[in-house]
């Protein structure tokens, strides 16, 4: 059976994960998917007042990842200033309860990504990278909105980061309990938690006639 493609073939030092390295992953399918999944990414870049991290939405395209926002930015400024970035995404799976404090955990699986970002100067990529963010937050939304216009695209600022030096890290299962826990009295096991929408809610300009859209009528992440 053929293996996934991997991001890189021998995982450079930085992107290895050394503590409980079992639960790293290093295959295209799984970071993209978890990429794909998430919808908060946090930004973490070198300015002159220090380390930064920023949460930001973002959206991906083939082997890219696009973070976007206005001219004056100072984190996507401090980006484009000729050193590296990393770009983190976490999805939180369960609650791991255990019958000892020492064992309690997180079910998760996360993503990191290192590297330079570019500046997206090409009017036509520039426009598809601002739909491909409204895209990855709704699915079926690109389609169904008025594109950026050229005030808009003038004003506003996007970077290409690519998704060449990155890992991923899972964690799954129950707690890791101590064989002399077992028998004490204490309920242990996951409680899983998930991304629910909740009822949507129209804003007082959308007409009588404008039904809800099936993409938010079905909305679901994961």
């Amino acid at each position: 059976m053929p293996t996934e493609p991997l991001i890189t073939p021998a995982p450079p030092r930085r992107t290895q994960v050394r503590r409980k390295a079992e639960r790293g992953r290093y295959d295209r399918n799984t970071i993209e998917g978890i990429l794909d999944e998430g919808l908060v990414a946090h930004v973490g870049v070198v300015t002159g007042d220090g380390c930064v991290v920023i949460p930001m939405v973002y959206g991906r395209s083939g082997d890219s990842l696009y973070l976007h926002g206005a001219t004056g930015n100072s984190t996507l400024r401090a980006a484009l200033a000729e050193r590296d970035i990393s770009v983190t995404v976490t999805l939180l799976d369960g609650l791991v309860l255990s019958r000892s404090s020492y064992h309690h955990s997180v079910n998760y699986r996360s993503v990191v990504i290192f590297g330079r970002a570019a500046e997206v100067t090409d009017p036509a990529e520039k426009r598809n990278a601002l739909l491909a963010v409204v895209e990855h937050l709704v699915p079926g939304r690109a389609d169904d909105c008025r594109p950026p216009s050229e005030s808009e695209l003038r004003a506003t600022s996007v970077v290409r980061l690519p998704i060449d030096e990155a890992s991923a890290k899972v964690r799954e299962g129950g707690p890791v309990e101590d064989p002399d826990d077992l028998v004490l009295p204490y309920w242990a096991g996951v409680l899983p938690l998930a991304v629910t929408p909740g009822r949507p809610v129209a804003d007082g300009f959308v007409p009588s006639d404008v039904a809800l859209p099936p993409y938010v009528r079905t909305y679901a992440r994961g």
